[in-house]
């Protein structure tokens, strides 16, 4: 008896190079990070050559983009509790 066919399952292909995983927007995770129940989602808008330079930068230091302008944003805004710290 035959049933459907499975698809093989396959590895994902690593980008062509930095400037195609740089530029192509549309291949974007799937999925959500895993993430901490205290922790709240934020969207802006920026330019394509913004975004661009992130990720690069990003790919640069070793880092995930999500996780260089959460360092940023930490860095702009420390905690007001740190700062009043002797």
């Amino acid at each position: 008896m035959s049933g459907p066919v499975k698809p093989s399952r396959r590895f994902v292909a690593r980008p062509r190079g930095v400037e195609s995983w740089v530029s192509d927007g549309d291949r974007e995770r799937t999925t959500p990070p895993s993430r901490s129940a205290n922790t709240a989602r934020l969207t802006i808008d920026v330019t394509p050559d913004l975004r661009k330079r992130i990720k690069l930068a990003a790919l640069q230091r070793g880092l995930t983009l999500a996780d260089l302008l959460r360092a940023m944003l930490a860095d702009a805004f420390p905690d007001e509790d740190q700062e009043r710290a002797p």
